[in-house]
């Protein structure tokens, strides 16, 4: 049996952090949601489907073959946005799997959860092999199944719903049965200082190779704390749970972060809740971020301060490029959302609700619109092009300090996203 996590047509709505992405390679919490659909299926043989633009970046990041499937295969085909959590749900995909049962494809109000088909069509392996968005017409011949209780991520936002109950999640299945273990300060291949502070330490795990200095506090009472391999907590950092810092990353010197996801090779200072940075990313200052997510290779700096709440109280609204309009989120608390590659100047402001696409520059003293196309350049007012061969001399430079390197596939999928996201661009700046 194989397993196939799919991109669908949904996918469009999670731009632009899908602009240099697959969908199930989002951070939920100390996983992604790839990380965690094979962690629930016990990892069996998979095979990745991607949209054609990013399958190429998407096969460097895995050893699973991308866009590559073979009739007659035995497929269990598994939605890229499912928040793999144990539920009935994943009880009942299991079993189809297991024993063999006929095909069906499984959906919960009209979305396409997973399909257990035992016997790939030749039609269908080439729609995965061809890198189109599947859509559940693409499993039409085989039955359907009705299930309740599943978590599909539609939005944006629907990965700050999921990112605390993320994060327990994936410190259970992380850790087993180290809630039995709970010195903090004896961890084998740490190094914890004495007069760091452990608050609830059953709910701490910290990883071989990681150093929490001096002064540092550490309260698990509201959830639990994972620091991973080699990260650094530096001195008087305050990490409140539930939390997950990354391997390699650097906790600056009294940090205040809180219910947070950050992956490897950050950095983190200042203020910063309720917060996804995917990995590879610096905040390193002073200045406040919350109920953000971050992508790669970003860089805010010194007191960028991003509003998560609006003067009203009100509901906050999200633009959503694939529909080109303005959606309410239901939440009352959204800072931004930015792309790979962007970064802000110093003293940068960031309206509640911003939407930053993939290689923006911005700087100035006045807030940016909420929207701000891939590849902008400039200040409030005055905005322009982010020139595509700079754009692209500066990641191979800054991928270069975290000895990652500028590889055909992702240039050929920057200049994708620069020539895709042109019209956008000029409609932006025509009513500047």
């Amino acid at each position: 049996m194989h397993l196939c996590v799919f991109e669908d047509e949904e996918t469009v709505h999670f731009r632009p952090l899908v602009n240099t992405r697959a969908v199930y390679d989002l951070r939920l919490g100390i996983r992604t949601l790839l990380e965690t659909t094979r962690d629930a299926f016990d990892a069996p043989a998979t095979v990745l489907h991607a949209r054609t633009p990013v399958a190429g970046v998407t096969a460097q990041e895995h050893d699973h073959p991308v866009n590559a499937l073979d009739a007659g295969e035995a497929v269990l085909f598994v939605n890229g946005r499912l928040v793999a959590h144990e539920s009935p749900v994943l009880d009942r995909l299991r079993r189809a799997a297991d024993s063999g049962e006929p095909p069906r494809a499984f959906v919960q109000d009209g979305h396409l959860i997973a399909a257990w088909v035992p016997d790939v069509k030749a039609a269908l392996a080439g729609r995965v092999s061809s890198g189109a968005l599947l859509t559940p017409s693409d499993f039409a011949d085989v039955p359907n199944e009705s299930v309740d209780g599943a978590t599909l991520v539609h939005r944006l936002w629907h990965l700050l719903d999921t990112l605390p109950p993320a994060l327990e999640q994936d410190f259970a299945a992380r850790t087993g049965p180290y809630h039995i273990l709970n010195d903090i300060y004896s961890r084998s291949g740490a190094t914890v200082h004495p007069s760091a502070v452990g608050v609830n330490p059953e709910q701490i795990f910290i990883e071989q190779g990681a150093t929490v200095h001096p002064g540092a506090v550490l309260n698990a009472e509201h959830g639990p704390i994972f620091i991973d391999r080699d990260a650094q907590v530096m001195e008087q950092a305050v990490l409140r749970g539930p939390l997950y810092i990354g391997p390699n990353t650097k906790v600056k010197i009294g940090a205040n972060l809180e219910a947070c996801a950050i992956g490897r090779w950050c950095k983190v200072g200042g203020e910063v809740h309720d917060t996804v940075m995917h990995s590879l990313s610096n905040k390193s200052h002073a200045g406040f971020l919350g109920h953000s997510y971050l992508g790669r290779w970003c860089n805010l700096g010194a007191d960028t301060n991003v509003s998560n709440l609006k003067n009203d109280y009100g509901v906050i609204a999200l633009y959503n490029p694939a529909t080109e309009t303005f959606e309410p989120t239901g939440r009352q608390f959204v800072g931004c959302f930015m792309g790979d590659h962007s970064k802000t100047a110093i003293n940068t402001m960031l309206n509640t609700g911003t939407l930053v696409g993939t290689f923006c520059n911005l700087y100035g003293a006045d807030f940016p619109p909420r929207v701000l196309p891939s590849f902008t350049w400039g200040t409030p007012g005055n905005y322009t092009t982010y020139r595509l061969e700079k754009a692209l001399r500066v990641a191979e430079a800054v991928m270069a300090r975290r000895d990652t390197p500028f590889t055909p596939a992702d240039r050929a999928l920057l200049t994708h996203v620069f020539e895709t996201t042109q019209d956008a661009r000029a409609t932006a700046y025509a009513a500047a």
